[in-house]
This record gives C-alpha cells, structure tokens and sequence, in this order.
C-alpha cells in the first residue's frame, strides 16, 4: 500500500474489530478496524516500511511504500546527468586475466567522473555456470542473486602480492581482441581455487580478520547462498560425470529437487564429502561482493551522484541454481518470449523462467524482494530488462511453437509499490527498459511511479524523418544506441546491413534506405545545431559520431547514457540479436584499458561535447 492510504483487508481475514501493528522501529500500537461490506477499513498509515500487522489469529506483513521511487532529478538536484554505458567483460586492465571485471570498472568509473560523468551503466552480473565458463550470455543467467565470479578481483580482498604469488597462468589471453570466455574462465577459476585453499590454510584455520569477515558474509548469505554454492558443486559434478549431465532434471533422482524437500541421505553425504568445493563457491561470491562493493565507493567517493548502474535481466535459466534451488518459485515449464510481430513472424523463446504470480503471493514477494535487493546492493541505480514483464509476459509451454503461447498478468500495483520502497531504501533510481511496442498506459504507470523509461536514437522518428531532441521525453534516459542495436559508427557505415546480410539476416532494401536514413539524420543533426556542413559519406563516420552524441546530450532527459563503444568510435556493436555462434556476441575487448580511456583526445573530446550540451 502506499503511504497515507487507508489500510484495507478482505472481511475474510478475520472479524476482530483490532489488530496490532508493531512497526520497524519497534514501536507498537493497536488498529480498529470497521467491516463495510467484504472489506475490513482501518486506519491510514503515514509510515513507511515493513510492518507487521497481528490480526485475530493472522500475522501480517504490510509494506507501506512512497509514492514513487528516488528519481534521477532527485539525484540530480537541478543538473541534467551524463554517464556511459559499458560491458564489463570488454574492459581492460593489467592483470585481469583475459575478462574485464570490478577494478577495470572502478578505473572507468575515476576516468568518466573526471570528466563530469555521474553515472556507470553495467551489462549484467548475474552469476551463469562456474563449472561451464563457456555459458556467458549475461541475459541468461543462472541466478540473478549471486555474482558472475569472474567479474571478481581478489587483489580487493588479498592484495596485489598475495595474489601475485599464486598467478601462474591466464596472462597469454590478455592481449586477445575477443574474450576466450572458457580457457580465460578456467585459468581465473583455477586462480582462485589456489588463493582459496591458501585462505582456507592461513586464515580459515587460525580464524584471522579476513576469515571473520568471510563467515559473516555467510551468515548474512543464509539459506539462499549456500543453495547456490551447493548447486554449483553440484553442477561442476555432474557436468565432469559420462554422460556430462548439465542439466539438473537429468541428475540422479535424489539431487534433483533443491532446497524444497527436506534432505536426503545421498544429498548429506555429497555436502559432507564437498565441504571444501561448497565453501569455495561461497568463496567466490564473497570476492565479487566486495569488488563490486568498491567500484561503487570509488564512484561515490569521486563525487558521482549514482555511480553504478546495475542491469536486471528479465528471467533465470531453466537448467540454471535458482531454478534448481527454488522450484516452487518459478513456472517451470513455460518459457519467456515474444509473440509473433512484424519483425519476428514466428515468435521468440527466450528458452527463460520467470516467478509465478502465486508463489510471489504466498511468500510475501520474496523472490522479487530478493532480487531487487541484490541488484541494488552495491549500485546507485538499476535497469530493469523487459520492463513489461512487470504486468505481463509471454510465455511459451516448453516443445512448442512460440506462437502457441498465451499472456500471463503479473501484480504491477504490487510490484511499483514494491520497487519504490527498495528504491528509498537503497539510494537507488530505477530505469526500464521499455523499448518497442508497451500494452497502452503502461509508460504512463512507469513516469508516475518514478521509473524513467529509455529514449534510443534510432527509434525516435516520426514517420521518415527523425525527432528532434527537445520533442524527447523528460521521464526518460536518453541514449545514442544499446548493446542490441548498430553503433553510430557502424550504422553510418552501413557495417551492420553487411554482417546481418553476410548470415543472411538482412532485408531487401536496406541499403537503400540507409542512404535516405543517412541524409535525414543529418538533417536532424543539423536542424538541433549539432552538425554543420555537408553530409559526411558513409566511410566518414567521425562527424556523425560526433554530432550524434551532441545531439542526444541535448535532449531534456534527466540523464544521458553515451555507450562506450561510440564514445571510442567503433563500429562493431556487442550483440547481434538472432545469432548464437555466427557472430562473437558477448565477446568483443575494448582499447586502451579502461584507466587510459578518457585519455584518448577523441573521447575526451566527445565527452566535452557532452557536457556543452546537456541542457
């Protein structure tokens, strides 16, 4: 409910003409309630938080939300913010073992800062498979609780010269132009698995500082860490046995069923005899934490006013820890897609689980809670993926078509009331991704709920021509380009139309209309004093790139996100939906590292360019 409304119930829960309320702060008074009706009416509650409400023989628990989320102008405080964008995994730093991870993003973070920027947006980093490092789609993740470890830097932890001596291999991928997502995972794994079991010696065994400081982390973890490490000990074991058996429905029967059934003896014998691998997994979510923990002071500490952005992919991997450890939340079975459109005439399955609505009820949103609160652990700000999954979704019965599945409503007053209470609680401002066709009055809920939607370049366009900035949305973040779509440079080149029309992916015309789309960007460009001059040709594209990052700056939106990669100019962009293998997805690394980036005159320049023009 929200704060200052009338406490209602349904006649159902009870006919007690009181109840007693014992909030937060441990204070405690009693309620009277009125029946009218099928309703019992009580009194208005001007306090927000997680209250527990005791009602006849009932126990409740009544969360009081504000009215709408912390905003990016409440952030902003009267300035219109700029930030970048970046996939981890392509950063660079020395040592870092052929993956970008925590250390490359705080080194960003104290460039882009120096250059006015108050925000960091992150791809994913949701935990995927340990034991099958060659599993990287950061939007298919296999619990979105826990950390991508090899996001991880334990010189955070360890120091530089602890690690030093257990670094043995891992530099020879350093250098690559494409992550080698499975020897450059093994070899940090196998990194780690050395600085553990040298923890587990020295500090474990004789219960120093950092061994305490570990064991809280656990304990702070509960029942839901230590099922993903057991999932994760599991999954390394069955995925070596013959036949590898990666997915969990196909383990013996006594390892199938996760935390939802009591214990068997098969499953306390594998936690006794694995202890150490169990403890490891624990081990390794506890690096990430506290590396991302630092990114996210250094942003704070170098005075950006939301620092890291954090991404929230819109479901969980069906063979994935969360499916495997909590069954009862989740609909498995039906996957999350996409209905057949004028783009994809055969549907989309995303091959995703997403919760059920009556488990969320049952439990009191627990699952949701529990994301939301990981994802804005250590961020000042989250991006919530598909944001429509928050009233409905789509959702395929596994083995059939994608057109053969049906809509499923979801709680959205629930959810809002929800997102703005985690959002005041953390500090965190909230965006959706609501690109692409929206059910009606849906962005309308969003803006009231204080959730800034996403303005992109290429889709704002009214009929052929395209808008100019100022006619953008104020309640929504404003963007050149995403990971999905062409970068400037690579769609002023036509380069995309080449790779898509290469894997047969491209449609009749294209090219064509490229050249008339050339012209009216342009134009557009010119028109909002962001360009001047001729029209550059298609192997020219600094000055588009240039002008186009001015000319999103422009727009009213409370805050800008400038992607790396047109921040540097490139013109290959990090995903190319509708392929898996054809194309290095997920994969591409960035020059120079991320601490010299702001360094390079051209993307200081743009950066400049930004800060003239924001509004």
């Amino acid at each position: 409910m929200k704060v200052g409304s009338r406490l209602t119930l349904p006649a159902r829960a009870g006919g007690a003409a009181r109840g007693q309320i014992t909030y937060e702060d441990g204070s405690v008074a009693t309620l009277r309630f009125s029946i009218r009706g099928e309703k019992l009416l009580g009194p208005t509650l001007d306090r927000v938080g997680y209250h527990r409400l005791e009602f006849g023989e009932r126990h409740v628990t009544v969360a009081v939300a504000p009215p709408r989320c912390l905003t990016i102008e409440d952030r902003a405080q009267g300035k219109h913010l700029w930030g970048v964008a970046a996939q981890i995994y392509s950063l660079r730093r020395p040592g870092d073992g052929g993956i970008g991870d925590a250390t490359a993003v705080r080194h960003l973070v104290e460039g882009a800062a120096r250059h006015g920027a108050d925000a960091v947006a992150l791809s994913p980093v949701h935990s995927l498979f340990a034991a099958d490092p060659g599993r990287y789609g950061p939007y298919s993740p296999s619990n979105r609780l826990f950390f991508n470890p090899l996001f991880a830097d334990p010189e955070i932890v360890f120091g530089p010269e602890r690690v030093a001596q257990h670094r043995h291999d891992g530099e020879g991928v350093e250098h690559a132009t494409l992550v080698d997502w499975r020897p450059a995972g093994e070899a940090k794994l196998t990194l780690m698995r050395r600085l553990f079991d040298d923890f587990e010696a020295r500090d474990l065994a004789r219960g120093t500082g950092l061994a305490k400081a570990f064991d809280g982390f656990v304990r702070e973890g509960g029942e839901l860490l230590q099922g993903h490490a057991l999932f994760e000990a599991l999954h390394g074991k069955w995925l070596r046995a013959e036949p590898a058996l990666g997915f969990w429905r196909n383990w013996p029967p006594a390892f199938r069923h996760g935390l939802t059934r009591a214990e068997n003896p098969e499953m306390a014998a594998f936690r006794a005899a694995e202890a150490s691998t169990i403890r490891f997994h624990l081990f390794l979510q506890w690096l990430a934490a506290r590396s991302f923990e630092a990114a996210q002071e250094a942003a704070v500490g170098a005075g950006m006013k939301i620092g890291l952005i954090s991404d929230l992919a819109i479901g969980m991997d069906r063979a994935g820890s969360h499916a495997w450890s909590r069954q009862g939340d989740l609909l498995l079975g039906l996957n999350i897609g996409a209905p057949p459109d004028e783009f994809n005439r055969a549907g989309q399955d995303w091959g995703l689980s997403g919760f059920s609505p009556r488990a969320l009820v049952a439990t009191g949103f627990d699952p949701f809670l529990s994301t939301l609160r990981a994802a804005m652990r250590y961020a000042g700000g989250v991006r919530i993926d598909h944001i429509m999954g928050l009233r409905r979704l789509w959702l395929v019965p596994e083995g059939a078509s994608s057109a053969d599945g049906a809509y499923l409503d979801y709680p959205l007053d629930d959810f809002l009331r929800l997102l703005a209470l985690e959002s005041h609680r953390h500090g965190a401002v909230v965006i959706g991704e609501d690109l692409g066709t929206v059910p009606r009055g849906f962005r309308r809920r969003l803006a009231e709920a204080g959730i800034a939607g996403m303005d992109v370049m290429w889709f704002e366009r009214n009929r052929g021509s395209f808008r100019t900035p100022g006619r953008w949305r104020r309640d929504a973040v404003s963007m050149t380009t995403t990971h999905d779509l062409p970068t400037v440079a690579g769609w002023w080149r036509g380069s995309d139309i080449e790779v898509r029309g290469a894997l047969g992916l491209s449609a009749p015309g294209e090219a064509k209309e490229r050249q008339s789309d050339r012209r009216r960007l342009w134009q557009a460009f010119t028109v909002a004093g962001a360009a001047q001059g001729p029209l550059p040709a298609p192997d020219d594209p600094v000055p588009a790139v240039d002008a186009a990052l001015g000319f999103v700056a422009s727009s009213p939106a409370p805050l800008m996100l400038a992607p790396l990669e047109d921040l540097l100019g490139l013109a290959d962009q990090p995903n190319l939906p509708g392929t898996i293998d054809q194309h290095p997805n997920w994969r591409r690394r960035l020059e120079p590292p991320a601490a010299k980036l702001f360094d390079d005159p051209a993307v200081a320049g743009r950066a400049a360019t930004i800060v003239a023009r924001r509004p």
